[in-house]
């Protein structure tokens, strides 16, 4: 399993042959190495409906003829768009054919901003996101802040590789990324969800500084990539 950070909270897995996208926030992001018109993927997941998140859902979906999966409401809001959805929740989880998806709960909020006429549209409850293929678990958090269910989550899942926001300002900064990393038990960390705005700016090398002994972390450039 091939994974790569692209920038902000995006991540591309390479496994049992698809493309799996999360949260292709690619246009407007000046993190990131890809570009929206020519990123090829089979599945894009969404941890919710922010526009950084969203980003370039359905122009990628439509183009690629993509499967999107996302909590119910925001998969019904893409479906309105034209896209194929999966819709899920909070707790279930579903065996793909490229792998297993599994939502979590996220300390956050989320809606969407049509911008060409300044509507919000509520997107459901924040997620996060636990992968399984190939006898191995990602999660990617989302968009939360810290909270203790991490423990949960971590001793009821063996994972072996976590995405963790630690922008601060509207996610967890980098002392409590820090902790969330030793509560959900990862062998690897990565740090996402910073520099790309200047009240998330953040030294993602403190973040692997305050780590506990025994966690590895690992700051990817856009564009790298881990395989497990």
């Amino acid at each position: 399993m091939k994974l790569s950070f692209h920038g902000h909270s995006i991540v591309m897995i390479e496994t049992n042959g698809k493309k799996i996208l999360i949260d292709p926030f690619i246009s407007g992001n000046n993190q990131t190495d890809l570009d929206a018109g020519k990123v090829e993927c089979d599945v894009i997941l969404l941890t919710h409906g922010h526009n950084d998140h969203v980003g370039d859902t359905v122009e990628i979906a439509k183009r690629n003829d993509a499967l999107v999966v996302a909590t119910a409401d925001l998969a019904t809001y893409l479906g309105w768009q034209g896209v194929n959805v999966h819709p899920m929740n909070i707790g279930g989880a579903y065996e793909f054919d490229f792998g297993k998806v599994k939502l979590t709960q996220a300390f956050h909020s989320s809606h969407y901003t049509e911008d060409e006429n300044k509507n919000i549209v509520y997107t459901g409850m924040p997620t996060g996101i636990l992968f399984t293929a190939e006898g191995k678990t990602i999660y990617h958090l989302g968009d939360t802040g810290l909270f203790s269910d991490l423990k949960m989550i971590g001793e009821m899942n063996d994972i072996d590789l976590a995405f963790i926001p630690i922008g601060d300002n509207f996610t967890m900064g980098p002392e409590d990324a820090a902790v969330a990393a030793e509560w959900v038990g990862a062998k690897t960390v990565v740090p996402i969800h910073y520099n790309t705005f200047p009240v998330i700016e953040q030294d993602p090398n403190q973040f692997v500084q305050l780590l506990k002994e025994g966690i590895e972390g690992k700051v990817l450039k856009a564009g790298e990539s881990i395989t497990l």
